[in-house]
């Protein structure tokens, strides 16, 4: 694969994310930029999406069952993507003095 289309690959699973999540856009695109774990479940996102875009295209025997699994597998990526957002608005805090445990 060539440089030219990876990055074309990494902006269609970027746009797909802030498509789903257009409130926090700026957010997802930091993500994406520097987590590589956020940036593949958005890859997995855009590849669900796409497969459930040309569900059609399937023999009639298996096209509504691929439908169901791929309209899963997009929701439950969109709600992995949700948490992992909102986890990475979390900060965690400590008291003043309070130190960090000692290994043993």
């Amino acid at each position: 694969m060539t440089s030219g289309e990876s990055n074309s690959t990494h902006l269609s699973a970027l746009e797909i994310a802030e498509a789903q999540f257009p409130a926090q856009a700026g957010r997802v695109r930091q993500l994406f930029q520097t987590n590589e774990t956020f940036r593949s479940m958005c890859e997995d996102l855009a590849a669900a999406v796409e497969a459930l875009a040309h569900v059609e295209r399937l023999p009639d025997n298996v096209r509504e069952t691929r439908r169901q699994e791929y309209a899963s597998l997009v929701d439950a990526l969109v709600a992995e993507i949700g948490d992992a957002l909102s986890q990475s608005n979390v900060v965690m805090l400590r008291r003043w003095g309070e130190t960090k445990p000692k290994p043993q």
